[in-house]
């Protein structure tokens, strides 16, 4: 029997129990999967109508295993987490204080790096193969690739004694980067999709309900890597503080959409996998489902970081253990997440 890391359930009317040292998820009396505690890392609650026991909170709880809960469009609706994961009281003090001072603009300097590093890399690794077939395609991609590392440049040249003196210049630097970017990303398609370019709110193609049903699921794993280095997820640096708005999740998330959602969404649409939307323009259960676990295991394959090859998930938690210690003065510089090409 295969181990069961990452518990998804999206089957409305489903009921998560604690059954003796394990998670038990029925639906209509009906035993759907039973997932040893030991092995899991995260529960992904997908679909409406889902209810837990307590025994079932408490247990994840007692483990260090977040419940994570997304709406039918992948949008973060909450997560539950022990109490204990929050009571790191230097790192959040420096966390805060860092928002006033230069340590908070070089974070968000290295966020936008990394982000326009990997949006490049990825243009380039996923023409590469178009060479010989298709050279037209790949001059193109090529050459928007290289655009959006021109603008670099602009972000070396960014200064100023906080991120909120800095803020519209950096994300000026990564929208115009972005047009670039999805300009090259609708060459990469193998097959016809009907996709108007990059949508995010109100998205009812294919392609972009796939990319933010993705991003969902790597918004639950970044924030619980924040968690889990000590850092406050709501307290963000490029992007703006507001109620109830993850801001450091979103801050450390875009050097990770590229290698993580991105590269997985274009492989679903290229090997021709069902994506299907219901006639609100929403995925259904089946599409959530499969873009959930193809997410998943993305995250669970190796990269090269720091001289070794270590799983996404791994590079992900090591990337917010790095923010903790250089916003505590314990690291000299905050150093981006750059995907191999």
């Amino acid at each position: 029997m295969a181990i069961v890391q990452h518990l998804i359930v999206d089957e409305y009317g489903s009921f998560v129990g604690k059954k003796s040292e394990r998670l038990s998820v029925t639906c209509q009396g009906e035993k759907r999967i039973e997932a040893p505690i030991m092995h899991l890392e995260t529960v992904l609650i997908t679909g409406k109508g889902v209810s837990l026991s307590s025994d079932a909170v408490a247990a994840c709880a007692e483990a260090g295993i977040p419940i994570h809960f997304l709406d039918t469009q992948g949008h973060p609706v909450g997560s539950l987490y022990s109490a204990a994961l929050t009571a790191t009281i230097a790192t959040r003090r420096a966390q805060l204080q860092a928002r006033d001072s230069d340590k908070g603009l070089a974070f968000a300097k290295g966020i936008a790096e990394g982000k326009l590093r990997n949006q490049s890399n990825l243009l380039k690794y996923l023409s590469k193969n178009r060479r010989e077939k298709q050279p037209e395609v790949y001059t193109e991609v090529r050459l928007l690739a290289d655009e959006v590392l021109d603008h670099l440049a602009e972000l070396e040249r960014v200064t100023g004694a906080t991120v909120d003196e800095c803020r519209g210049v950096l994300l000026s630097i990564e929208g115009r980067a972005a047009q670039k970017y999805w300009a090259g990303v609708k060459h990469l398609f193998l097959t016809e999709v009907d996709w108007p370019g990059r949508r995010t709110q109100g998205a009812t193609d294919a392609v972009n309900a796939a990319l933010n049903y993705g991003y969902g699921i790597l918004y639950g794993q970044v924030e619980r890597a924040l968690v889990l280095a000590g850092l406050d997820p709501y307290a963000g640096f490029l992007h703006v503080d507001r109620p109830g708005k993850a801001s450091l999740v979103f801050d450390l998330v875009e050097e990770f959409r590229q290698t993580v959602v991105d590269r997985t969404v274009i492989a679903i649409f290229n090997r021709a996998m069902a994506v299907v939307l219901d006639e609100r323009g929403r995925l259904v259960e089946a599409s959530r489902r499969s873009i959930a676990e193809k997410i998943l295991a993305r995250l669970d394959g190796p990269e090269p970081y720091e001289g070794k090859r270590h799983p996404l998930r791994a590079i992900i938690q090591m990337q917010a253990r790095h923010l903790a210690t250089f916003l505590r003065s314990e690291r000299g510089a905050y150093e981006p997440f750059v995907a191999s090409w």
